[in-house]
């Protein structure tokens, strides 16, 4: 199929972007690297009336490391920022989850900012910006907002942003070096039927979830070994609301997570 005729703006300037934006609303959608939008664009899921390509906003294209948080410009491709020399040192958990992003073929055009925008249950960074506490810099021609992780994703593929803003930047929680990612997928590269990410914490640690329900989903244990940790795992697996579908049950979902999240905890508190 071909999308619907529509609008292409290449904006120069994040003025001329914010001003298309606050024009054209929810008629316009905002492109960098393309690789979600463009299958949703042909198979006419989205039919914007306008498109705005920002891959030419020079301040975009920025990885800025202060104090205790890694801010990741719009314009950052997946796979400059697993290249980026300080990955491992600054951001362990990205460094361990983002190879399992797609394939080199996506993650050369995909962008950090464009797979947190579109907000799919189950891939990797938006799983990974929870876990580390991150938030999403939201920009319009009026206003600029931070929004931390856990408000930003309100369902499948639905988030807090208006209509008229944009996702400038995404910040990550830095120097977290006890933690630990595993994933759950048919073939390297697809997307996850369960992926986990924990993190240590000064009380304990924190768990993420993706891939089971509408949207990732944390939550922070204690200390815990034993019964004591199966049945809070036991606990955590129900609350997501698991749903078969064609690639696995709820049952098998609901394993994994018990599974997975006991040796990642027992990992990062050994």
């Amino acid at each position: 199929m071909k999308p619907a005729p529509f609008d292409y703006v290449r904006a120069e300037s994040l003025d001329e972007a914010l001003d298309v934006l606050a024009r054209e609303g929810g008629d316009a959608r905002i492109i960098a690297g393309g690789q979600s939008l463009m299958p949703m664009l042909n198979m006419r899921l989205a039919k914007p009336k306008v498109l705005i390509d920002i891959m030419r906003i020079g301040e975009f294209a920025r990885i800025d490391d202060a104090n205790d948080r890694v801010t990741i410009g719009a314009g950052i491709r997946q796979a400059t920022l697993l290249a980026w020399p300080d990955l491992k040192r600054r951001l362990a958990l990205v460094a361990l989850g983002l190879p399992w992003t797609g394939h080199a073929q996506t993650r050369s055009r995909g962008t950090v900012c464009g797979s947190i925008a579109h907000a799919d249950p189950s891939a990797e960074l938006p799983l990974m910006l929870l876990a580390l506490s991150g938030a999403v810099h939201l920009r319009s021609r009026k206003h600029r907002r931070r929004v931390p992780a856990q408000d930003f994703f309100t369902g499948m593929m639905a988030t807090t942003r208006a209509d008229d803003e944009l996702i400038e930047a995404v910040s990550f929680q830095a120097g977290t070096e006890r933690c630990a990612f595993r994933e759950v997928a048919r073939r390297h590269g697809d997307f996850a039927i369960v992926a986990c990410a924990a993190v240590a914490s000064g009380h304990g640690v924190r768990l993420a979830v993706g891939g089971v329900a509408d949207m990732p989903a944390a939550r922070d244990f204690p200390r815990l070994a034993g019964a004591a940790l199966d049945d809070a795992l036991n606990g955590f697996a129900y609350d997501l609301g698991a749903r078969d579908d064609l690639h696995a049950s709820a049952r098998h979902r609901r394993d994994l997570v018990r599974a997975l999240g006991r040796e990642l905890i027992t990992e990062v508190l050994s």
